[in-house]
């Protein structure tokens, strides 16, 4: 039946792969933690178990050992350690009075120490078909540093993040091509001045421009904030003037410090694609023929154009982190700063959590750039009206 929807087909079976990539990322990010048999919960311990009793470090192990899906539990949540005997049991929470405290008709539910020893752990395969499953759910466990759900964090976090990729990508892909095939176009002056920047600017890391802009138009001229991303005055976000304005200002560096190393980059790939679009036999046709100007620049953007769809796929996790990094020197409150925070508290859910969400934002933006140049490639278009793959 697919036969006869080649476009269809195709966008299956890419998004098949991409769906292999997925599980393959979050395999690869379930075994890092665990790589030479480190135990995460054993390192967090080391941190989280400072200055409590051995009661209490004893319910934050198995707390942990159940966020990670690394110890068994029955279905009334008890743990048991190898010899069966119960380690941690459920009962239910009492208030003051010695009475339940109640959820609804449902009492409230706690862990209780019933023994001090080592709770039994399930096998590394359970372990991964359990972390699998959570995944799939949406569960990316709890983080241990400050008991909020992972998926809170990055809920927070990730609406910053895109804010700041999201426009630099497109618009910085839109506008250094349309430069480009002008420049090459055009050449002269304009060309002249334009090519040697851009080519300058391709060459400087995200990082190190990030930093000139603080240094240039936050600590000696003033003019910007140098960290976060809206005044310490607003408590929170909401679409008042006063706090867009804030944003607004807050962004200026931010966005500035990706946006035009971006641009570079794909302007520079489109002036040499253009140049060689210019020198075919077709252009050379158009120009006898005497077509208008914006008609050949139309044709030589439109060729030149595919080359760069492809090169902002496979560029695109560059892209993706460099912008993170940004986030780190701006002390932006996105997931580059939700990663930053977790690795200085070792905090390996909130660790896992991001990184998976980075990987599957990076996969899905591939995966609209592969449909783009299916639909934009005249080629693709043929080879899958012909049956190829």
């Amino acid at each position: 039946m697919l036969k006869q929807y080649p476009m269809l087909r195709y966008v299956l079976q890419k998004g098949f792969w991409y769906l292999l990539t997925f599980v393959f990322a979050v395999a690869l990010n379930f075994a890092l933690p665990r790589v030479g048999g480190s135990d995460p919960v054993d390192i967090i311990m080391g941190q989280a178990g400072k200055g409590l009793s051995p009661t209490e470090a004893q319910l934050k192990k198995a707390e942990l050992l159940v966020s990670f899906g690394m110890a068994e539990v029955d279905e009334q949540g008890n743990l048991f350690d190898e010899q069966g005997n119960v380690v941690i049991r459920k009962v239910p929470k009492l208030d003051a009075e010695g009475k339940p405290v109640m959820n609804g008709d449902a009492p409230v539910m706690v862990n209780e120490v019933v023994t001090m020893n080592e709770p039994k752990r399930s096998s590394a395969i359970s372990q991964f078909f359990s972390y699998i499953g959570n995944v799939f759910k949406g569960d990316l466990g709890k983080s241990y540093t400050n008991n909020t759900e992972v998926t809170t964090i990055i809920k927070n976090a990730l609406p910053w993040t895109l804010l700041i990729q999201a426009p630099t990508i497109l618009l910085g892909w839109i506008i250094g091509n349309l430069l480009g095939a002008f420049a090459a176009y055009k050449r002269g002056i304009f060309d002249k001045v334009f090519f040697p920047v851009a080519m300058f600017l391709n060459g400087v890391p995200y990082f190190v421009f990030g930093m000139l802009l603080v240094a240039l138009f936050s600590i000696t001229l003033g003019w910007f904030p140098a960290v976060g991303n809206m005044s310490p005055d607003i408590q929170e976000f909401s679409f008042s003037w006063t706090c867009l304005k804030s944003v607004g200002w807050y962004y200026i560096l931010p966005f500035f410090s990706c946006f035009p190393i971006l641009l570079s980059g794909q302007a520079t790939g489109m002036r040499s694609m253009s140049i060689y679009e210019l020198g075919t036999d077709y252009m050379k046709y158009a120009k006898w023929l005497g077509l208008r100007e914006g008609r050949i620049i139309s044709y030589v953007f439109r060729n030149a154009m595919l080359p760069q769809l492809t090169g902002l796929a496979q560029s695109l996790g560059a892209m993706v982190g460099g912008a993170l990094i940004t986030e780190m020197i701006f002390s932006y409150p996105g997931l580059g700063m939700a990663m930053l925070d977790a690795i200085n508290k070792q905090d390996y859910a909130t660790i896992q959590g991001c990184t998976l969400m980075i990987s599957t934002c990076v996969l899905v933006a591939n995966f609209a750039v592969d449909v783009l140049i299916a639909v934009f490639d005249p080629r693709v278009k043929a080879g899958l009206q012909m049956g190829g793959k």
